[in-house]
């Protein structure tokens, strides 16, 4: 028997990992299942080990994962695929054949000789999940199952397309904030560094005169001139240990609940999290997947552990027989204007449609707070800038005046 390495997410969408003996991949996954945990990775743990630095080197060449553009891509030619009838290995061939990115052809090529030994396409494309989210994979098998698989490509193609629409928004509205904060950060340093050592000869004639925003920038410089590998050493160990800590459950959970609190960005967050949320729900009913079955990806996919925290509340909750508008109302996460359109839609039998609505509402939202984002961080900017340059100007000049006013006094 050979031991093998997992990480898995458990019936409550607690992510676990081990290390458990078997025959192989499909043992393990096998043995973890009976258990109650969906495998996410296995990997035999000597390959771990003497994979890490080849998966380094291959980072570093541009051989890394595939990007949410490269998966858009690869489900929209898999879509027109099944649509024109193509026999699926005959498609993957031609695929594998045509992808730059290295990874994901080998992980087709795996996906050909796994279908060749008579798996199904979901089993197939699972023994990747480092590439293939768990929506994609279970609106696969929901597809394969029920001879859908041409809506489910074509449901998965246009949801990977707004994700990475919000997420090639996002980045672009923080570049220019993300540029004027270190812009700032570098010029304190410059500042700190080598500016006001060449003022402090002529500060110390004050004696005990010095304003206290000068000794204030006078002491920093000095630390930072003469103790940095204390403050280097000092900031290297807070930051390990903030993420040493983020890595437990409870300090994941507090760092989560603490980014949706954050202004502007921590709403955007928010509503960009329930958008995905509405339209993740709508794919995964629509395509006939249980409630209770698409709650728990929900959790494991949301990308935010406090968020993933109330989801889970509101699958027990419809677990114990609630309606889901009185499950949803009890948890907090909805305003009452989209909790009414959920009544409404279990009402009617509508459900899948109006939370399309609900994910629209969000999306509309999402993107026109990114369109506003940079006006309302510039407040924040210029008040930080004003601060920092209110900070040094009475440092530097306080004490010229101090001594201008001396000198005039003396005569």
């Amino acid at each position: 028997m050979t031991q093998y390495l997992y990480s898995g997410r458990s019936a409550r969408g607690e992510l676990v990992r081990g290390s458990l003996d078997g025959d192989s991949e499909e043992a393990v996954a096998t043995r973890l299942q009976q258990d109650g945990v969906t495998p996410i990775n296995i990997v035999a743990s000597a390959v771990a080990i003497s994979s890490a630095p080849l998966q380094q080197l291959a980072r570093r060449m541009g051989l890394g994962k595939p990007t949410t553009a490269d998966l858009v891509l690869f489900t929209r030619q898999m879509y027109t695929i099944v649509k024109s009838g193509i026999p699926l290995l005959r498609g993957l061939r031609g695929l594998a054949g045509s992808t730059h990115n290295v990874v994901l052809r080998r992980a087709l090529d795996d996906v050909l000789r796994s279908l060749e030994g008579g798996r199904n396409l979901a089993t197939s494309f699972g023994r990747h999940p480092e590439l293939f989210p768990e929506l994609y994979l279970s609106l696969i098998a929901v597809g394969e199952a029920t001879g859908t698989l041409e809506r489910a490509f074509m449901r998965l193609g246009e949801y990977l397309r707004q994700e990475q629409d919000i997420q090639d928004r996002v980045r672009s509205a923080l570049r220019y904030p993300f540029i004027v904060v270190l812009t700032i950060a570098a010029a304190i340093a410059v500042i700190t560094t080598f500016v006001i050592p060449r003022f402090a000869p002529l500060f110390r004639v004050l004696g005990n005169d010095i304003p206290l925003p000068t000794r204030i920038i006078m002491g920093a410089s000095e630390v930072a001139r003469r103790d940095w590998y204390w403050v280097l050493a000092v900031g290297t160990a807070l930051v390990g240990g903030l993420r040493a800590y983020v890595r437990t459950i409870e300090g994941r959970l507090r760092w989560h609940k603490l980014l949706l609190r954050l202004p502007v960005i921590g709403s955007l967050a928010h509503q960009a999290i329930l958008a995905r949320l509405s339209r993740t729900l709508s794919i995964a009913i629509t395509a006939g997947m249980p409630m209770l079955e698409t709650l728990a990806i929900i959790a494991r996919v949301c990308g935010n552990d406090y968020m993933a925290a109330r989801v889970l509340r509101l699958r027990d909750r419809v677990e114990r027989g609630e309606p889901v508008s009185r499950a949803a109302a009890s948890v907090g996460m909805f305003p009452p204007l989209v909790l009414q359109m959920i009544a409404v839609g279990e009402e009617t039998g509508e459900l899948p449609e109006l939370l399309d609505e609900v994910a629209g509402f969000y999306e509309r939202e999402v993107e026109f707070a990114l369109k506003t984002l940079s006006a309302a961080i510039e407040p924040i900017l210029i008040v930080l800038v004003g601060g920092m340059v209110l900070i040094l100007a009475l440092g530097v000049f306080l004490p010229m005046w101090n001594m201008i006013a001396k000198a005039a006094a003396g005569h």
